[in-house]
Formats: structure tokens, sequence, C-alpha cells
């Protein structure tokens, strides 16, 4: 049973991709509420998918991925960034710091899950 961490700290566009995560088969949504906060639930659970916004208060997206990525516990866990339309600069560097994918938003429901799906297939 995959636990997805999602990582966004606007409540309705948390709201909003953990319910589609609930369409991922056997899967548990733990929400979090910026990349302090991820942390905290990383360390607590064990967590087989990152989703995390790029803009947020105290820890943004990409702290959180270099922390994680420099955690030999966590490395290996697929992070899926989401940002805000036309933010190249944010794609470009999220990626070269180890994220595994990214989705702009608004974000596609149907494309997130088949993605999601992919991650925790491999």
């Amino acid at each position: 049973m995959p636990n997805i961490l999602v990582v966004e700290d606007s409540p309705t566009m948390r709201q909003l991709i953990s319910f589609a995560m609930r369409r991922v088969p056997a899967s548990k949504v733990i929400e979090a509420t910026d990349g302090v906060d991820a942390l905290k639930k990383l360390s607590s659970n064990g967590v087989d998918l990152i989703l995390a916004d790029i803009n947020m208060p105290v820890m943004d997206g990409l702290k959180l991925v270099s922390l994680v990525r420099g955690n030999p516990a966590y490395k290996e866990i697929p992070i899926i960034m989401i940002t805000t339309e036309g933010a190249e600069e944010d794609k470009k560097r999220a990626l070269s710091i180890g994220a595994n994918a990214y989705l702009t938003k608004p974000v596609q429901t149907q494309q997130l899950v088949k993605l999601v799906g992919d991650f925790l297939s491999k």
C-alpha cells in the first residue's frame, strides 16, 4: 500500500491533489503544509512518493528536495514537483537538484494520477 505525501501550503490545492491521489489504488495520503511539516511527516511515516509545491512559506519545495536527496534514508523516494505555469527556472532547478518530474498548475487530475501510478509501479 503506497503512502503518498502531499506537500502544499494552499488548503484548496492540497485538497484537490489529495482527492486525486485517492484514485491511486490502495494508496494512503499524508498531507503536509510546508517543507518543515513534510520532513516531520517523512520521519514518522514510510513514504513511497512525494508531491510538493515549489512556492511555500517557511521551507519551499526546492529546499525540501535538496534535504530529501541529501538524506540516505529518503534519497530513493520519487519526488514530483508542482509549480505555477511558466516558471521555467524553477522547473530546471527542481530537476537539477533531484526532482523526478514536475507538473504545472492548474494540475490535470488524470495526468497526475497517471504520473504517480507510473512512478509507483517502477
